[in-house]
């Protein structure tokens, strides 16, 4: 396997970023809570951070130390095929490739918006 660069990264970041933001509105008001979010690429040693809520995802950057409510680790390789529909969501995560640490309710928000 290999490994993606930071700019591939970047691109498939900003690419889930657009992808929450053209959700149905209502879909997102209805599963969107509140909630700091964090993605952490294994391979990088690099962590990005956001705010998730019923307007999508916002204020992302990279944050080393980010301190989330809802945090995602992920290999370079899959967040790419996450982003570009190569590899889906359930999958990723019955399979180890995502893993992601939130509570159950946050959990099963999540389950619906992706």
């Amino acid at each position: 396997m290999r490994v993606a660069t930071l700019d591939e990264v970047d691109a498939a970041v900003r690419g889930v970023v657009d992808q929450v933001a053209g959700l149905d509105p209502e879909l997102r008001s209805r599963y969107a809570v509140e909630r700091t979010v964090s993605c952490r690429v294994t391979d990088l040693q690099v962590v990005y951070a956001a705010r998730l809520s019923e307007h999508g995802l916002s204020d992302v950057h990279r944050e080393p130390a980010a301190k989330a409510q809802v945090r995602l680790r992920v290999a370079s390789d899959d967040l790419l095929a996450l982003a570009q529909g190569r590899l889906a969501v359930p999958t990723a995560w019955a399979t180890g490739r995502l893993k992601v640490e939130a509570s159950v309710l946050d959990l099963l928000k999540l389950r619906s918006l992706l």
